[in-house]
């Protein structure tokens, strides 16, 4: 009865102790807190941008329904977000192992023994002995060691879930930029025909004055130059369409030659309905996925300081067992019954300098985690930063290469007019051309430019991953 006091005593004193390792708290002197990080953008000036909410489905900002449909098939059957989705499955599965540690464990345990002893002379079978007991165990958990496991494994869990949601992000950022990619390739590839076209125009036109004796071959071969140099880049447009194409099928998780055939033909640059909603840089932190993930990791590995300290102490289970033991023929007789219940504890004399350097291993490791922590924020305010001002600069240029190719097609006109009444020769007329051709293919380029400048925009600010 004395023993079975002092136990009891010592699972009573035990419990009075604080959980091991230290709680979790958000980094409070993190990059993330400073007024600078958390503030307006410094690039998001101007009417190119304002500080309304980023919409969670940011490429409805389009407003195309092609594009709409094509990123919700993706997000329901791209390859990797299906990985991202096992993954978390298995996370949450070691969280469930994890929990499932602190319940009731049981074991059944049965057999039959048969002896004798060597100087009887006795023959066979001797005595014959039954043992059929079971045993029930619940841990205490005194010091926390369980609980600290357990907030390790749903911190985890939660960073593998950020993990798939950055997978969401980029699969819609992928999608819309190769859908894009198709529109700007049929857009670039109609520009080039246009030039082609009125080239050929000028080409025939100089085929004609030859013929009634106004022109050289020596025009007529330059005419046809200007054809066969600008039809050349046909096929490089045609190429991009269709390899954006096979990337659409590959995001949608299909064969590239099951590619959506009905976005094929689209030739309209996406364009947005207005300005571009940016937000602060205190609602990038909170939005963007890898951020969170690696907040969920301070957590995780602080929790594991808990467990590392936790083996510097006994663990303690209160445990029963019933059973039947003794001669085979009293086998459930009252005689062969037994039963024991009280706490069992187990303490292994821990070698403290080896469970000291476990501990100065995982605060360590936190120490590193808060480290990569205030990189992640540092990285996406500047990949934010970088991606608006790019968009800003393009903005004025491709503003710029609009208002030389309006200027170069009314030169082309006056040399046209100019050329038909001679008043100037064929080399001004195809300069002219030449420039032209040039000013609306590189105003295309940097229309196409603007668009995949918008799409990094919303890939830095972290939108798309919610459900």
């Amino acid at each position: 009865m004395a023993r079975c006091l002092s136990s009891a005593a010592l699972a009573l004193a035990l419990s009075a102790c604080a959980t091991a390792g230290p709680d979790y708290h958000p980094p409070e002197n993190a990059v993330s807190t400073a007024p600078s990080a958390q503030g307006a953008f410094a690039s998001a000036k101007g009417a190119a941008f304002s500080q309304e909410p980023l919409p969670d489905r940011w490429w409805k900002l389009y407003e195309d329904p092609a594009l709409d449909a094509l990123v919700e098939q993706a997000l329901a059957a791209n390859t990797d977000l299906r990985v991202a989705e096992a993954n978390l499955d298995r996370a949450r599965a070691v969280l469930n192992e994890a929990a499932a540690a602190r319940t009731l464990s049981t074991s059944i345990s049965g057999g039959v023994d048969v002896s004798r002893q060597s100087s009887t002379g006795r023959a066979l079978p001797g005595v014959v002995t039954d043992n059929l007991g079971l045993a029930l165990s619940y841990p205490l958990d005194l010091r926390g060691k369980l609980r600290r496991a357990i907030e390790a494994s749903s911190a985890d869990a939660e960073a593998t879930e950020a993990a798939r949601d950055a997978v969401r992000v980029s699969v819609a950022a992928a999608t819309t930029s190769a859908y894009a990619k198709v529109c700007a390739a049929n857009y670039q590839l109609a520009v080039t025909q246009r030039v082609v076209q009125l080239q050929r125009q000028t080409l025939d036109a100089t085929r004609r004055l030859q013929k009634g004796g106004r022109g050289t071959a020596f025009d007529v071969s330059r005419a046809a130059a200007a054809v066969e140099s600008s039809a050349a880049a046909l096929p490089a447009f045609t190429a991009a369409r269709q390899n954006s194409l096979y990337l659409l099928a590959t995001l949608l998780g299909r064969p590239p030659a099951d590619f959506p055939t009905e976005v094929a033909g689209c030739a309209t640059l996406p364009r947005l309905a207005g300005a571009m909603p940016v937000e602060d840089g205190a609602a990038l932190i909170r939005r963007r996925a890898d951020i969170r993930a690696a907040e969920r990791t301070i957590a995780a590995d602080t929790a594991r300081i808990g467990v590392a300290t936790a083996d510097l102490y006994p663990s303690v289970s209160i445990g029963g067992s019933l059973g039947f033991s003794g001669p085979l023929h009293e086998f459930g007789s009252g005689d062969s019954f037994n039963m024991s219940l009280g706490p069992l504890l187990s303490w292994t004399f821990p070698n403290r300098p080896a469970v000291r350097a476990r501990i100065d291993q995982a605060d360590a490791q936190v120490r590193a985690d808060l480290a990569s922590f205030d990189g992640t924020v540092l990285e996406a305010l500047r990949q934010a930063e970088t991606a608006m001002e790019t968009y800003a600069r393009d903005r004025e240029r491709e503003a710029a290469l609009g208002r030389a190719a309006n200027a170069a097609g009314l030169s082309a006109q006056q040399a046209g007019k100019l050329f038909r009444f001679g008043r100037s020769d064929f080399l001004d007329l195809l300069s002219a051309q030449a420039s032209l051709a040039s000013a609306q293919v590189s105003h295309a380029s940097a229309q196409t430019a603007l668009v995949d400048d918008q799409i990094a925009v919303f890939l830095a600010l972290g939108g798309g991953w919610q459900q």
